[in-house]
């Protein structure tokens, strides 16, 4: 079994020896043993934290290098209009602390997530046209997860702010 123990970030296709195309649910997990697209038995043995990207580059310790792929899955893609429309429906899908993926193509901006009745319900009272369909889903890291940026909250770190999530309203 070739074991992978290093995060390289993005690579070049030319520069890995194999590759892992892996649905997003098991892109979250730092170790897992499974099978390359060559048919070769794999384990990871990474750190936690960080979602492995399609595209991303994987070291064994006998040095070769393994990409990392998106895999098709069942999603759901929310269509509407660009603007403060957009911005509300990726402020309240996201406020359900999910997993969102935004783009756009020549039909438009979106929000991608998987299948999930109750963020399509919200989407759709949202104004937001749906489809379902098989694509690859490849999510926002988020703020505190950008490599190289800011800190993450993965890491011991002083907190010397309070959280307070109290919601006071008046009737």
């Amino acid at each position: 079994m070739l074991k992978l123990i290093e995060r390289l970030g993005p690579i070049n296709e030319s520069a890995a020896s194999d590759t892992l195309t892996l649905p997003f649910e098991l892109r979250i997990r730092g170790r897992l043993k499974a099978k390359s697209d060559s048919g070769r038995e794999l384990g990871l043995f990474l750190d936690r934290g960080p979602v492995l990207r399609s595209g991303e580059g994987l070291k064994a310790e006998s040095g070769e290098v393994v990409r990392i792929c998106a895999a098709i899955e069942p999603v759901v893609t929310a269509r509407v209009s660009t603007g403060l429309p957009l911005a509300r429906l990726a402020y309240h899908l996201g406020n359900r602390h999910v997993q969102l993926a935004l783009g756009d193509d020549e039909k438009g901006s979106w929000v991608r997530f998987p299948p999930d009745h109750v963020l399509e319900e919200l989407a759709v009272l949202l104004g937001a046209t749906l489809e379902h369909h098989d694509a690859t889903f490849d999510p926002e890291p988020g703020a505190y997860s950008q490599v190289g940026g800011g800190h993450s909250h993965g890491h011991a770190h002083g907190h010397d702010h309070v959280h307070d999530h109290d919601h006071h309203h008046a009737h």
